[in-house]
């Protein structure tokens, strides 16, 4: 009796600690498969607002926010545009001085907590830009999805789509540029997005459902008339073009592809995005097991096992390695794999999603080169 009761005991334990273990996993991964669209990754470190003057603002110092370029600045009820550092302002050891752009709403009190973010715009092309766009409606999946449309005169147009932590207001750092360029502009939500059908079980799939929401805005391209389209994706959005490229009843009208911050493993950013939320490392490999049970993803990394045998459309990757989420190295072992059609754009001093914010005026150039073949 003695031996069964210490057995039952010992099953017991081992029992409850299977079912912690397994309960920790999907915890874990909730860091990737939920990270809602317009709010900062794990991976931004939260600043204090320290002071604010007239064109300054002092935040907390650390490797965020010494980087260059241009970066959102939001808390809980405000959002803001900060520029480079300011070296020459005096300040305590412990912050950092960046030129504040403007304040778009709110008031970042002393205090506030901030994270910065790519999405230096909020609203809409005419209200944060002064561009006119159309609000349009692209018939889904699974529901109508709404998009901005901002004309253009050429017959290409180039169909934006954002990725994890952002929203569709992230194309809009684009937008002024891409209107000067005269193309037509396409920048449609999908499946999770603010105004968006949910998708059926709340997750982030890193593309390889949300991609059928592209490709309908592929479909609404072409009817209303693009003789071709270029797709310009961020972090799973460049996933999802990647996809689309490959699979899409119309691929023959995708006639190039711009990947930012690309996810082409979704096992490491499942890693990263836990890791940031401070999972121990014993505990990852049970959040990437969570995923997949989760989500019924595949083992395989899209972006290396598919390219080099299906890729049949000039490419630009930019991409950094200073990208906490979506390892850069995968980028650049792809682009070393067809250096006929992928050009590879390095860009220092950038986390995920933000090539555009850390130089924008090279972010513009190199995209202007890549582009002006296919006009």
């Amino acid at each position: 009796m003695r031996i069964a009761r210490a057995t039952a005991a010992a099953v017991t334990a081992v029992l409850g600690a299977s079912a912690a273990a397994i309960a920790a996993g999907r915890l874990a991964s909730d860091a990737a498969l939920k990270a809602p669209a317009g709010r900062p990754l794990p991976t931004e470190p939260r600043l204090t607002v320290h002071t604010t003057a007239a064109g300054h603002i002092t935040l907390t110092r650390d490797l965020a926010s010494l980087r260059p370029g241009t970066y959102g600045l939001v808390g809980d009820d405000w959002h803001a545009v900060v520029g480079p550092v300011i070296e020459s302002a005096a300040h305590p050891a412990d912050t950092v001085v960046r030129r504040l752009e403007r304040v778009t709403h709110g008031v970042p009190e002393p205090g506030a907590k901030a994270w910065l973010t790519p999405q230096v715009h909020i609203g809409d092309p005419k209200t944060a830009l002064g561009l006119d766009h159309a609000d349009v409606h692209v018939p889904g999946e699974l529901g109508t999805l709404p998009a901005w449309f901002l004309p253009g005169v050429r017959e290409t147009w180039i169909i934006t789509v954002h990725g994890l932590g952002t929203t569709r207001e992230h194309a809009m750092n684009l937008m002024g540029f891409l209107r000067h360029q005269q193309f037509p502009v396409l920048a449609p939500a999908y499946r999770g997005d603010p105004g968006a059908p949910l998708a059926p079980d709340g997750l982030n799939h890193f593309g390889t459902t949300e991609w059928r929401d592209l490709d309908a805005a592929i479909r609404f391209a072409v009817r209303h008339g693009a003789r071709d389209v270029i797709l310009h994706g961020w972090s799973t959005g460049a996933a999802m073009a990647l996809r689309a490229a490959t699979y899409s009843a119309l691929r023959d009208r995708v006639s190039g592809l711009v990947l930012d911050s690309p996810v082409l493993s979704w096992q490491a950013t499942v890693r990263a995005l836990a890791r940031a939320r401070h999972t121990p490392s014993p505990l990852l490999p049970l959040a990437v097991r969570a995923a997949q049970g989760r989500t019924e993803l595949t083992a395989d990394r899209f972006g290396e096992a598919a390219v080099p045998g299906t890729l049949a459309v000039p490419t630009l990757i930019v991409h950094g390695p200073d990208d906490e989420v979506a390892p850069w190295e995968l980028s650049r072992r792809l682009a070393n794999r067809r250096p006929d059609l992928i050009a590879l754009h390095t860009v220092d001093d950038a986390p995920h999603n933000a090539m555009w914010n850390a130089d924008p005026k090279a972010y513009e150039e190199t995209l202007r080169r890549f582009l002006t073949p296919l006009m």
